[in-house]
C-alpha cells in the first residue's frame, strides 16, 4: 500500500509494539522492521519518519545491533530512544559509556528546551527509565535538551537535520507527556498528516486484494473467530464469488463450534461454506504430543494439507488466505529478523511448510486484535462476532497440558462451555479481553457422593487487554468465581477441582 508511514526499526525492546500502538493512535500507520533495514530501500516520499526503538543490548557489546549509518542522512526525521539514542549518538561522532548507576522506572524529567520534541510540555515531569548505559558526549551540531538526576543528557536534538534521541521510554503510560512528545515528532518534526483509518484501511486493503489476486481463486479457512470473519468479508468484498470459505472441524474446537458457524455465516454473510470433518486425523497426529510448540507445528502443517486437498477438490486455487494479526508476526520470530526473543509461535505463522502449493493472501497483518474489531465495524459485521473472545488456532490442543484426546477435549469443552455462559449470565463476558479454562496434566483427590474420587484439575484464565500484547488477570468476584466452580464440578463429569490463574502477561502468556 501507497501511504505516509513510520518506520520503527526494531532493536530488541520488550516496548515496540507499544511504540507503533501510540503512533497509530496518531492516525499515522507504522511499521516495524528489522534494524539492519537499508537505507537504500526507505522510499523518502511515502516514510515521514524513523523510530530507533530501544533494546537490552550495549552499542558496545560484541554483536550488538547496528542501524545503516546513511539513515541519518536521508533528511528523514529519527527519534531514537533509549538504545536507539545511545546507537545515534555513537554513530555520529559521539560517546556512550556505563553509567554509575543504572536507571530503572520512574524519574523526573527536567527539560531544558521545549522548542521542538517538548514543545508544550511542563519543565518538570514523570518519566520512565530502562538503562544501564548513557550519553557521555553528544555529536557535534547536537544539543542537551532534557536532564534528569541520573542522566546528564536525557534527551539531545540536532533540530536542522531533524534528528532527536531520548534516553526515557515516551510509548510507555508511565511516562506523563509521552503521548504528547510522540505527536510532536510525528505530527510535528515529521509532518504527518495522520489520514490512516479503519475507513482508509478497508478501502486501500480491498484494492490490494484486487490487484493480487487478479482473477484466481481464494480459500480461506473460516473459523468463526474474528480475525478470520473479518478477513473473509474483506476477501469476499474484493473477489467475490473467487473466494471459497473452508470450515475445518478438526475436533479441537469450542463446543457447537461447527453449528455457530454455520449458522451465523449462512444468515449474515450468505458464502459458499463447505464443512469439513478433519477431526480423526487431527487427533491421530496429535496422539502422544506434549510440547506445545510440536502441537502448533504438526497443526499448522496439517491445516496446510487438508487446505491442500480441499483446494484440489474446489478446482483450480491459487492462494490461502488467513487472519494473521500483527501480534502473531511480533511474537512468533524475531521481530522480522530483528533481535527481539521468539516468545511463540503461531499455526499460521510458525506452522507453515516451506513448500506450499499455494500462495498467501494476509490482509490483517499489519493489524493489532483491536484495529481488526474497528475494520468489522466498518464491514458491518454483526457485534455478536466482533465481541467474541480471542480462540487460539491450535484450539484446544495447547489448553490441554499434556496428552490430546477426544475424551479431554471433551471434558475441557464442557469446562469452557460452563465458564463462557455464566460469564454472559453475570453480564462480565464484554468486560473480558479473553475468558478461557486450562486442563492441567494432573489429577486431585476428592469426595463427591460419599465416595473418593481421582479426578482432573481445571484452570480457568480470565484478563483484561487492548490488543493481547499485554494483558492483566480479570479481578472476577469471589461470588461469580464459586458459581463457575460449583456448575463445573457438579455438571462436568471428570472434573473435581478448579483453579484460577492470577498471573499478568508478561510474565505469563
Amino acid at each position: 500500500m501507497s501511504r505516509e508511514k513510520i518506520l520503527i526499526l526494531d532493536f530488541g525492546s520488550q516496548y515496540n509494539q507499544l511504540i507503533a500502538r501510540k503512533v497509530r493512535e496518531l492516525s499515522v500507520f507504522c511499521e516495524i522492521v528489522p534494524p539492519d533495514t537499508s537505507a537504500d530501500s526507505i522510499d523518502r516520499k511515502s516514510i515521514k519518519g524513523i523510530i530507533l526503538s530501544g533494546g537490552p543490548a550495549s552499542v558496545y557489546q560484541k554483536g550488538a545491533p547496528h542501524c545503516d549509518p546513511k539513515i541519518f542522512k536521508l533528511g528523514i526525521p529519527v527519534l531514537g530512544i533509549c538504545y536507539g539514542m545511545q546507537l545515534m549518538a555513537k554513530t555520529l561522532g559521539g560517546s556512550v559509556e556505563r553509567a554509575p548507576s543504572r536507571e530503572y522506572g520512574r524519574a523526573t524529567l527536567t527539560v531544558t528546551d521545549n522548542t521542538t520534541l517538548f514543545k508544550g510540555i511542563p519543565k518538570q515531569s514523570t518519566s520512565w527509565m530502562s538503562h544501564g548505559d548513557k550519553v557521555r558526549n553528544i555529536p557535534r551540531g547536537f544539543k542537551r535538551i532534557a536532564l534528569s538526576r541520573n542522566t546528564s543528557i536525557a534527551a539531545f536534538a540536532d533540530n536542522q537535520k531533524r534528528l532527536f534521541g531520548v534516553q526515557f521510554h515516551p510509548e510507555v503510560a508511565h511516562t506523563q507527556y509521552g503521548g504528547e512528545m510522540l505527536k510532536n515528532f510525528v505530527k510535528g518534526v515529521c509532518s504527518a498528516r495522520g489520514d490512516w483509518s479503519m475507513k482508509s484501511f478497508v478501502r486501500e486493503t480491498i484494492e490490494d486484494i484486487k490487484t493480487t489476486a487478479g482473477r484466481d481463486r481464494v480459500i480461506l479457512g473460516l473459523s468463526g473467530g474474528v480475525d478470520s470473519s473479518v478477513a473473509a468479508v474483506l476477501i469476499h468484498k474484493a473477489i467475490g464469488h473467487r473466494l471459497a470459505c473452508v470450515f475445518v472441524d478438526n475436533g479441537l474446537l469450542r463446543k457447537n463450534e461447527a453449528r455457530i458457524v454455520r449458522e451465523v455465516f449462512q444468515k449474515h454473510f450468505k458464502m459458499n461454506l463447505k464443512v469439513i470433518d478433519a477431526s480423526d486425523e487431527f487427533l491421530s497426529v496429535l496422539k502422544g504430543v506434549v510440547d506445545p510448540e510440536k502441537k502448533r507445528k504438526i497443526i499448522g502443517k496439517t491445516f496446510i494439507k487438508v487446505f491442500d486437498r480441499e483446494s484440489k477438490r474446489i478446482g483450480k486455487v491459487k492462494y490461502l488466505a488467513q487472519g494473521t494479526l500483527y501480534p502473531d508476526l511480533i511474537e512468533s520470530r524475531s521481530a522480522f529478523g530483528g533481535p527481539s526473543a521468539t516468545i511463540k509461535t503461531h499455526h499460521n505463522v510458525g506452522g507453515l511448510p516451506k513448500k506450499m502449493n499455494l500462495k498467501l493472501i494476509e490482509p490483517l497483518k499489519y493489524l493489532f486484535k483491536d484495529e481488526v474489531r474497528k475494520v468489522g465495524k466498518e464491514l458491518s459485521i454483526p457485534q455478536e462476532v466482533l465481541g467474541r473472545h480471542p480462540f487460539p488456532g491450535p484450539g484446544l490442543a495447547v489448553r490441554i497440558l499434556g496428552d490430546v484426546t477426544k475424551e479431554r477435549c471433551d471434558v475441557l469443552r464442557e469446562v469452557d462451555d460452563r465458564f463462557i455462559e455464566t460469564l454472559k449470565n453475570e453480564k462480565l463476558y464484554d468486560k473480558i479481553w479473553q475468558a478461557f479454562a486450562v486442563l492441567l496434566p494432573i489429577k486431585s483427590v476428592g469426595v463427591m457422593g460419599d465416595e473418593r474420587t481421582y479426578e482432573n484439575v481445571v484452570a480457568l484464565r480470565a484478563v483484561t487487554s487492548v490488543d493481547g500484547m499485554t494483558a492483566d488477570w480479570a479481578k472476577i468476584p469471589y461470588e461469580v468465581l464459586g458459581k463457575v466452580s460449583n456448575r463445573i464440578i457438579n455438571e462436568v463429569r471428570g472434573v473435581n477441582r478448579v483453579a484460577y490463574d492470577i498471573s499478568s502477561k508478561p510474565p505469563s502468556t
